[in-house]
């Protein structure tokens, strides 16, 4: 009988945690209705024409060069819009034959389209020429999509493939590429009335309960490459009186696993890890009671995170890139389930400053 009771507590308890989550998300007064070119997750087929030569040459982050969008409509139809493209990202910018764009587009030139309301995004591209390339991207992609089941503040994505000629002096070469559109952080916080944050902040005077979320997102696709604190691939968003992190750029996680990924150094500081496969929580000390609610919602969503893999699992080109993927997402929750591994892997390895 205290068995079945004890059995039956838990599961109120896990419970409870994802209806409250799943109520702070669709019942949080300030929260905008997702609309356009987010709001659906079906591929968009786009093209795009550049050097990149004359991408990498532009380093700053206010110059652009024109460029132009092609996109397929609902109905099967191409379009054009016009665009300013310019690189970004700091790793991939120096590794990847195609780094990493952020796209600017016009009210005007938007107006009626896919596009609406999108001034600014993020494009995502296979780093190299390489064989797993296309498989990378939709492994990054998916870290955004299990994200959306922690926090209720995080990037939206979209999937597209891409048409891409590259200019190469008086000649083009043609890359048929799998990528995805980030929105823009400004989306984000118009979503809950807040504002992005640019200053620091040490992570212990970020919210709690957000950033222990973080920090066991991170763990679980085995990423270091971050910092709360200096804003490595978090951005920071003022929302209801509390800094809240909202993390992005996964490439180097040990989820993706892409050839050119490294153990991360952030402000000189070396990790005893030997592979990015390797998992090491990098998250502060909090209340136990915060935890023990994290550790419980992750635990909840189990199933719906498994489901968003094998939902995507066509876009892979190698189904042993998505088995591994599988494999590695099981291997967090077997350390998680088992109190021994949960305390030695994560409740021993708190940061106190």
């Amino acid at each position: 009988m205290k068995k079945q009771i004890g059995q039956l507590i838990i599961l109120l308890t896990l419970l409870f945690f994802n209806t409250a989550y799943s109520q702070q998300e669709t019942n949080n007064d300030n929260l905008k209705i997702i609309s356009g070119l987010f709001s659906e997750d079906e591929i968009v087929p786009i093209k795009l024409s550049y050097s990149i030569k004359n991408l990498k040459r532009v380093t700053n982050d206010s110059t652009y060069f024109e460029s132009v969008l092609g996109f397929q409509d609902k109905n099967g139809s191409w379009q054009n819009i016009p665009i300013k493209l310019r690189a970004r990202g700091n790793n991939r910018l120096k590794k990847c034959y195609f780094p990493p764009i952020k796209i600017k587009i016009k009210k005007s030139d938007s107006k009626g389209t896919i596009f609406k309301g999108q001034k600014t995004m993020k494009a995502v591209l296979p780093c190299l020429l390489e064989s797993e390339n296309d498989d990378n991207v939709i492994k990054e992609y998916l870290v955004y999509k299990l994200y959306e089941k922690v926090s209720p503040y995080h990037f939206k994505t979209r999937l597209v493939t891409i048409d891409f000629e590259q200019i190469k002096n008086s000649k083009t070469k043609a890359h048929q590429l799998k990528g995805f559109l980030i929105e823009d952080d400004k989306k984000i916080a118009k979503r809950f009335d807040g504002k992005v944050y640019d200053r620091f902040v040490h992570p212990l005077n970020q919210d709690d309960l957000t950033s222990v979320r973080n920090a066991f997102f991170q763990f679980m696709i085995g990423n270091t490459d971050f910092s709360q604190a200096y804003h490595h691939n978090v951005k920071l968003i003022y929302i209801n009186k509390k800094m809240t992190p909202v993390p992005y750029d996964f490439d180097m996680s040990g989820f993706v696993d892409a050839s050119y990924a490294v153990v991360s150094q952030i402000q000189g500081e070396k990790l005893d890890l030997t592979s990015v496969t390797d998992r090491k929580y990098r998250g502060f000390q909090r209340t136990e009671e915060i935890f023990n609610q994290v550790r419980n919602e992750f635990i909840a969503n189990k199933t719906d995170m498994g489901a968003i893999l094998e939902t995507n699992k066509d876009y892979f080109e190698d189904s042993d890139d998505f088995e591994t993927a599988k494999k590695y997402l099981k291997s967090f929750f077997d350390i998680i389930e088992n109190d021994r591994l949960y305390k030695s892997q994560i409740l021993n390895q708190l940061r106190k400053e």
